[in-house]
């Protein structure tokens, strides 16, 4: 409903804009008619001026019609149902899908090191809090699962499937493997799937908005729409995703629950019970306490899922997987600082260590980087809050000189650009605060649009293009007041325009044929829906401007008028319908990482802005053919080319995230390479990415710059030194 909402709004503001550019347009070449009837100009000369003016009232005619054509389509359709998709269909989807899926988890699992030389000795058991899990009758037939300590993760799988509803909440304090540990279930579940069984998705808990969404079904449907636009292609049929969701062939795993404020954890789990039915499955994580405040607030458990709580890991345990990790003949202080790790003598490494976020954290910062561990027999005695806040100062700095650029080809885990520590820290730090202030936990290309005021780059845009214009219709007329009534609307209407850029998806270009023939025809009939409301303005507009010279010129004026805007409008009106029929958005594409989206909305805005520039000129030889003063017409014509080319359709992400990020450079806040960055710091184990997204890869990370703890640190130590 919320949906339907927006278009309909959407829709009347854009027939309401056409509108406006009408009259604005005709009110323009009213007033050229005046003033050079008061300059003594003929009328011939003042239609041939009116070029300047038929940019206004051409860009009017387009809008209004074209627009009004949308809204017409848009009230046809909201109501017609949309097929399903076949069985065979649904086979072929789950099947992509699974692939989607594991490459994706398998690349994750690769870059976090997950399983090498072998996965972390994580220790789980069911949880001892009887107010957090529903009767085990519910649960499992004959005792709940999940009783030992260390489960392989084939058996955890295996304990996960004989549940009776299979539905899990993975419980943990911060850094304990809870994601770890839902990425391994994804691993092994879809390595074990049975054709019958549904395929894992896993998904952040923090972008579920139940007041968007109260369902379950609704938001994994449109996650799945936009994480994996594949399930969108044309041989699945339509509506896919949905279907899949309604038919139970979708796991969710849901990440997170913890990063959500208290009352919308609630809310969430909540919606959960209330939207699953008996065969829907579900894997769940989240921190102990606030699982526990959102159960306890919500009066009820999550029905029929059991519930597992990490266990602390071993002093030995840990430093038997630390020295896996080593060489065979590793530094000389490293089995000094395993032994006192193993008999209890660095009591902050043992608290450290005893999670997987604090175990890795130790590889990144001294095993991986091969650097002498000795400060850690020093910090190991103290406090685990300072050990801790050491490692993550030196996590950025270690990852960076640990993994120099790739010198050949480009390669998964290596960066493509050489950054200076001081630089990755800068940057990383600024991103945190923005998701910390905005309480989000996605970093997107081209949500960087919002993180600065759009409306003085608007202006400058708006006032550069408007004097470009004006400067260049004065030099093509001779005239100042040709330039002034060609460039101050113009700039206005740009001012107005660049206004959504900012907030707009990205998009991509699609010119496949096959199955869309049918969809060419609305193109056929708004030509000739705005052909023919650009021959009435028009002819209306002509007659009006030479009636102080008779009816007869009056009736010549008129014709030329409407031969002219007749004719581009419905050439225009051609190229519109042609690039919406080719503009798709973000959901679904066939793109589904950060970069491939950034390059299909650039794509596709170049695209728009070359069709621009040759219908353009193929405007301004209709208008040359209809006598129009030569120059007039070819710089007429490209100018309103290049304007509407890069004025038309519904993404602009790209051109608003190039407007801002050198504003951001500039401030020093990202590089202007920001997009290689993003992937740099991903391809470092910095960020990882979720679809189209981009996300801090351990929130505890995001946190501690954030919290700007890492700047305190470094000045604590310069200060020793």
């Amino acid at each position: 409903m919320f949906a339907r909402y927006r278009q309909n709004r959407s829709a009347g503001a854009s027939v309401a804009l056409g509108l406006i550019l009408l009259v604005a347009g005709a009110a323009i070449m009213l007033l050229n008619a005046k003033l050079y009837a008061a300059m003594k100009i003929a009328i011939e000369g003042a239609i041939a001026i009116g070029g300047a003016s038929a940019l206004s009232t051409t860009l009017g005619v387009i809008t209004l019609g074209k627009n009004l054509s949308d809204f017409r389509s848009w009230w046809r359709k909201r109501r017609a149902p949309a097929p399903a998709p076949t069985s065979a269909d649904i086979d072929t989807a789950k099947d992509i899908l699974a692939g989607l899926v594991t490459q994706q988890w398998r690349d994750e699992t690769a870059l976090r090191s997950l399983c090498d030389p072998e996965p972390m000795p994580l220790p789980w058991r069911s949880t001892e809090h009887r107010e957090l899990t529903d009767h085990p009758e519910i649960i499992a037939k004959g005792t709940v699962a999940f009783p030992g300590l260390q489960v392989h993760i084939a058996g955890m799988v295996r304990n996960f499937r004989a549940l009776r509803c299979r539905r899990l909440v993975i419980l943990g304090d911060p850094g304990t493997g809870k994601t770890t540990l839902a990425v391994q279930l994804v691993l092994e579940l879809l390595r074990t799937r049975q054709p019958e069984e549904p395929v894992p998705v896993m998904l952040s808990a923090a972008r579920w908005d139940d007041r968007v969404h109260p369902r379950l079904q609704d938001w994994l449907a449109e996650s799945l729409a936009l994480d994996y636009p594949a399930l969108r292609a044309e041989n699945l049929g339509p509506g896919t995703p949905e279907t899949l969701v309604r038919r139970g062939e979708v796991l969710p795993v849901i990440d997170g629950l913890d990063e959500l404020p208290a009352g919308a954890r609630a809310d969430i789990l909540a919606a959960l019970n209330r939207t699953m039915c008996e065969t829907d499955q579900l894997i769940l994580t989240c921190r102990t306490e606030q699982f526990a405040e959102s159960v306890e607030q919500m009066g009820d458990v999550l029905t029929a899922s059991a519930v597992i709580e990490s266990q602390p890991m071993s002093a030995a345990a840990a430093a038997d997987y630390l020295q896996a990790c080593l060489p065979p003949v590793p530094r000389p202080v490293w089995p000094r600082v395993l032994e006192a790790l193993r008999t209890g003598a660095l009591p902050a490494l043992s608290q450290v260590a005893s999670t997987s976020m604090g175990l890795w954290l130790v590889r990144a910062t001294y095993i991986a980087p091969r650097v002498d561990p000795a400060p850690l027999l020093e910090l190991g005695r103290g406090s685990a809050v300072e050990l801790h806040d050491h490692l993550c100062d030196q996590l950025i700095p270690a990852l960076v000189n640990a993994r120099p650029p790739a010198d050949g080809p480009a390669q998964p885990f290596r960066p493509q650009h050489a950054w200076k520590p001081e630089q990755v820290d800068r940057w990383l730090t600024y991103l945190s605060r923005q998701l910390s202030l905005s309480q989000a936990h996605d970093v997107a290309w081209w949500y960087l649009a919002g993180y600065m005021s759009s409306l003085p780059v608007r202006m400058g845009v708006a006032t550069a293009i408007g004097i470009g214009i004006g400067i260049a219709f004065t030099v093509m007329t001779g005239q100042p007041a040709a330039g002034v009534s060609a460039g101050l609307p113009s700039a206005i209407v740009i001012m107005v325009l660049l206004g959504p850029w900012f907030t707009e998806p990205p998009g991509h270009v699609d010119f496949h044929f096959r199955g869309r023939l049918t969809e060419l025809l609305p193109v056929l009939r708004d030509v000739l829906i705005v052909g023919a409301l650009g021959a009435l303005v028009g002819g209306l507009t002509g007659f009006l401007l030479a009636m102080d010279a008779g009816l007869t010129v009056g009736m010549e004026a008129g014709l030329k008028a409407a031969k002219e805007i007749a004719l581009v409008s419905a050439v225009w009106s051609g190229v519109l319908g042609l690039i919406g029929w080719a503009e798709r958005p973000t959901i679904t594409a066939t793109a589904r990482s950060p970069r491939s989206t950034w390059q299909a909305d650039r794509t596709l805005t170049v695209i728009r802005i070359v069709g621009g520039l040759v219908v353009g000129s193929v405007a301004g030889g209709i208008w040359l053919y209809t006598n129009t003063n030569s120059s007039v017409a070819i710089i007429t014509g490209l100018l309103l080319g290049l304007l509407l080319g890069i004025m038309v359709g519904r993404h602009h992400a790209w051109l608003a995230y190039k407007l801002t990020v050198p504003r951001l450079a500039t401030k020093g806040r990202l590089p202007l390479r920001a997009m290689a960055f993003f992937d740099d710091a991903h391809r470092l184990g910095l960020l990882r990415t979720e679809g189209p997204y981009y996300q801090f890869r351990h929130i505890e990370l995001q946190q501690h710059l954030a919290n700007g703890q890492h700047l305190a640190s470094e000045k604590k130590q310069r200060s020793v030194h």
